[in-house]
């Protein structure tokens, strides 16, 4: 079993897998590839050019890309709004995002639909807003990983990118989740075994901006930040719901939403 690390999506990715040290690589890959396709700092990435772009304009946007846009879609619809990509600017007024060069932040309408995903790997404009997609980004980014490995014949593995994580393979995989009111030990320990687990806190994240607390975490429904002292935890067979779903069970305080079960996930607050 070989192990290695590498600094990608603003955390450190990690991966351990039980095969050829090239099929790391090629995992890592991936990862690079996602980290420039939808980075929100990056102006040539898919999601700057979006941002960018003005309402009713069609963009080309790389299938990955696309990929995320819709998925952040559906479960925007699941979660009735509480999960919203959308909400980049209420991200750069608290400077948890830089603000992009020359740009008025636009205002943030929890409600309006700012894209629509089309046919042909496509993405129309609808309105004025930004999109960031570090809420979901990361967790497909480790499903890409995942899947390179097991292409390239890895048998078992697990993918970790700062606490998003999947694992693959006929072995048990042991993982602590940080205790929310003391990050630096364990709140709850299991075992994965073929499946992902993601989790969302704020206490990495809280502090305080122009005399109130906030976070990088926003509720998709108000635009307020998400500062309560607990944490939320999703399992589900792809990372990327679970990364995306536990903001909708941060927001919600609900560790049976309706949006779990439509996308085979359960979930645990601490």
């Amino acid at each position: 079993m070989m192990r290695r690390a590498q600094p990608w999506l603003g955390t450190l990715v990690d991966i351990t897998a039980d095969g050829d040290p090239q099929a790391v690589s090629l995992a890592f890959d991936d990862i690079a590839l996602v980290h420039r396709l939808m980075s929100f700092h990056d102006a040539a990435s898919d999601i700057s050019r979006l941002n960018r772009a003005a309402a009713r304009e069609l963009l080309d946007v790389h299938p990955h890309t696309w990929q995320v846009l819709q998925l952040a879609g559906q479960i925007g619809e699941l979660s009735h709004g509480l999960f919203n990509i959308a909400c980049a600017p209420k991200l750069v007024d608290w400077r948890c995002l830089p603000q992009p060069d020359n740009a008025n932040i636009p205002s943030y309408q929890p409600a309006l639909a700012v894209y629509r995903c089309e046919q042909g790997h496509q993405v129309r404009k609808l309105a004025a807003g930004w999109v960031d997609v570090g809420g979901i980004a990361k967790g497909y980014a480790v499903d890409l990983a995942v899947e390179a490995l097991q292409r390239a014949g890895v048998v078992a593995g697990c993918v970790n990118a700062g606490g998003d994580l999947r694992c693959f393979g006929e072995r048990t995989w042991p993982v602590a989740v940080r205790d929310p009111l003391e990050p630096r030990r364990s709140g709850a320990q299991l075992e994965l075994r073929n499946e992902a687990l993601a989790t969302s806190a704020a206490y990495f994240s809280a502090r305080s901006h122009e005399g109130r607390p906030i976070s990088a975490l926003v509720d998709g429904r108000s635009g307020e930040p998400l500062v309560m002292a607990t944490s939320a935890s999703v399992r589900a067979p792809r990372c990327a719901n679970a990364d995306a779903l536990t903001k909708v069970v941060l927001a919600s305080g609900d560790a049976h939403h309706a949006a779990l079960a439509g996308l085979q996930a359960s979930a645990f607050i601490i």
